[in-house]
């Protein structure tokens, strides 16, 4: 019997990865040593208080998503750390990053409850680490990610070191999502996703260099924004190249059908220059692009995915910056 690969047939399929990323205020990242089980937060080295904590936290439905994490040093040392990532209220660039070093992982638990409460900690450190990228090497949940995320970690970081990008740190995580996509990053503190990752187009993410065009079939979307509105990002970022990644942008769906077939959104975006753009875009349920597909490797049965296309783009204000 031929085994299915999801990530194999997504490709065959062509399918497009946009409007792709999950959309959560907060990730909560949290070292800890492989092998992680299909549920990671069941693994062996995981205390029964976080298990606890994280399940606590997904039956109250906060936008929190809790990931393992870990490097190929986190079995050997003798600390634990969690790292925070929380969206930003209004136009912004990602994520706020606050970073803690804790003597074991027994001791996140309660860091994260003094968190949630408000209480600042004493093991929060400043970090000199500019960027996190989260690569999904969880085997246990999906096969595709052992057989593409786990190659792909092993040459990222002789990409990054041939770079020599010292602040920025590589870490194999749990699973966030998309294993039809793997390879699959997230990008820290932007929070993008990217998927059908190679080395060369990891080096334009990692670079903001060569060919923009490239992320028409890598780029999953950003994680600060609804799932359709991410289609529209990805638009203007075609179109302005990579300037557009110094830009803070928010977004909000401003009507939708009932059917979700057709959706009006805006996109409001910062240059660093001080100048105000509002654009707006009616997306529409793209018929060729949506079709069944396993989600999956062991997905029993196929999902309609629905994707959109833009097909109006507007610019609905702009306003530039003065300086007296």
């Amino acid at each position: 019997m031929n085994k299915f690969f999801c990530a194999d047939n997504s490709r065959v399929i062509q399918e497009d990865i946009i409007g792709s990323a999950t959309n959560y205020q907060t990730y909560i990242l949290v070292e800890c040593p492989t092998p992680w089980v299909y549920e990671a937060f069941n693994s062996k080295w995981v205390p029964d208080n976080l298990r606890n904590l994280v399940e606590d936290v997904n039956r109250a439905q906060l936008p929190i998503r809790f990931l393992l994490i870990a490097n190929d040093q986190s079995h050997k040392i003798e600390q634990t750390t969690l790292l925070i990532y929380q969206q930003q209220e209004g136009l912004s660039n990602g994520y706020r990053k606050q970073e803690f070093k804790l003597p074991n992982i027994e001791k996140v638990a309660g860091v994260v409850n003094k968190w949630l409460a408000g209480v600042s900690n004493d093991y929060e450190i400043e970090s000199t680490m500019s960027r996190d990228i989260l690569v999904c090497t969880h085997g246990s949940h999906d096969q595709c990610c052992a057989r593409y995320g786990n190659p792909f970690y092993f040459h990222a970081q002789n990409t990054i070191s041939n770079l020599q990008l010292n602040h920025l740190r590589i870490w194999r995580s749990s699973h966030f999502g998309g294993h039809r996509f793997a390879p699959t990053i997230i990008d820290f503190p932007e929070g993008r996703y990217y998927g059908l990752l190679d080395q060369d187009t990891f080096k334009s993410i990692l670079t903001y260099t060569g060919n923009i065009q490239y992320l028409h079939k890598i780029y999953r979307g950003w994680g600060i924004l609804p799932n359709p509105l991410q289609i529209l990002e990805k638009e203007l970022m075609l179109r302005l190249g990579w300037d557009w990644f110094k830009y803070k942008a928010t977004g909000k769906i401003l009507e939708k059908s009932l059917d979700n077939h057709t959706i009006l959104g805006e996109l409001n975006f910062e240059q660093p220059s001080g100048a105000l753009y509002t654009y707006q875009a009616k997306l529409i349920k793209d018929e060729v692009k949506t079709q069944p597909v396993k989600v999956s490797c062991h997905a029993l049965q196929e999902t309609i995915c629905l994707k959109y296309t833009v097909s109006n783009l507007w610019l609905v204000a702009k306003k530039v910056a003065t300086y007296s």
